[in-house]
C-alpha cells in the first residue's frame, strides 16, 4: 500500500531532508586522497547525532554503518571501514537520515581529485538522469514516466542501467511502496498522485548492467568491474509540481556549518 503523506508530513520529511544536505556537504569538504571511508562515517554520525536526528542506516537490517560509501566499481551499500580514497576514485555516498520518526534518503557520486574522461562522463549522466526523471514526478503522470525518462537519458548516452536495484517510497519508513524501477514504459505502473513521496536514485555503470554481490553480503558491485555512480533525490509529488526534500545539489561543494 501506498502511504501518501499530508503537507505537514511533508515538512517534517523536508526537515530531515536539510539535515541530510548538511551531512552531505559536511562529507564533501573531507572527501580527498587519503581519508578512509570510516573517517567518512564516523563525521556523518557525529554531524547527525549533534542536529537532534539519528542515521537511518546504522542498524538497519544490521548495516554496520552510517552512510553507505561505495567506490569505483561498487555500485551502493559499500560498508565504511579502512578503505583509504585514491586519487582518481570515485565514490558513492548515501546517507539516511531520521528526524521525528521521518526519513530522507539522499545519495551523490564524488570525484576524488581529477577522474578519468569515463569516470567523469558517467557522474554527469547519471546526475542528469536524476533531474530529468524529477522533472517526470508530476500529478497525473504514472511511474513508468519517471522509470522510462532515466532509462533513455542514460542509454542514449551509452551507459547501462542497473536493473536489479530500485527506488522505492518513503516516509515514517526507509522502504516503503511503490518499488521504483530506473528502466520501464512511459505511460505504465502507478499513477503519481499529490501527496506520495519517493526516493529516487539512478544506478549505472560504465559498462554492463549485471551486477555481483560482495563477500560480505551487503556491497553490490558491477560484475564486469566497470565503474559505476549512484545519485538520488528524496522527492515528493505536490499539487505544484515535484518538491525536492534532500537538496544537496544547491551547495555542491559546500561544507555544512559547526
Amino acid at each position: 500500500m501506498i502511504i501518501k503523506k499530508t503537507p505537514e508530513q511533508i515538512e517534517r520529511m523536508a526537515a530531515a531532508g536539510t539535515i541530510l544536505v548538511k551531512t552531505m556537504n559536511l562529507l564533501a569538504g573531507k572527501i580527498r586522497p587519503g581519508v578512509t571511508t570510516g573517517d567518512l562515517d564516523q563525521a556523518a554520525e557525529k554531524f547527525i547525532r549533534s542536529q537532534g536526528a539519528t542515521p537511518a542506516f546504522k542498524g538497519y537490517r544490521g548495516f554496520p554503518g552510517s552512510i553507505c560509501a561505495s567506490p569505483n566499481e561498487m555500485i551502493v551499500h559499500g560498508i565504511p571501514g579502512p578503505y583509504a580514497l585514491g586519487r582518481g576514485d570515485i565514490l558513492s555516498v548515501d546517507i539516511g537520515v531520521v528526524l521525528d520518526g521521518w526519513v530522507a534518503d539522499a545519495a551523490r557520486t564524488f570525484p576524488v581529485g581529477p577522474i578519468s574522461p569515463v569516470a567523469a562522463k558517467l557522474l554527469r549522466v547519471t546526475e542528469e538522469s536524476l533531474f530529468v526523471a524529477v522533472e517526470q514526478c508530476r500529478v497525473g503522470n504514472r511511474l513508468g514516466d519517471v522509470s522510462h525518462a532515466i532509462q533513455q537519458h542514460v542509454e542514449a548516452a551509452g551507459l547501462s542501467i542497473v536493473r536489479s536495484l530500485v527506488g522505492h517510497g518513503i516516509g515514517r519508513e526507509m522502504h516503503e511502496e511503490p518499488q521504483i524501477p530506473n528502466y520501464g514504459s512511459p505511460g505504465t505502473g502507478i499513477l503519481l498522485e499529490e501527496g506520495m513521496v519517493l526516493a529516487v536514485e539512478p544506478m549505472v555503470t560504465a559498462g554492463r548492467h549485471a551486477v555481483r554481490v560482495g563477500d560480505d553480503h551487503w556491497a553490490i558491485y558491477s560484475q564486469d568491474g566497470s565503474l559505476a555512480a549512484h545519485f538520488e533525490f528524496t522527492i515528493a509529488i505536490t499539487a505544484g509540481g515535484p518538491r525536492i526534500l534532500t537538496r544537496w545539489h544547491e551547495a555542491k561543494g559546500g561544507r555544512a556549518a559547526a
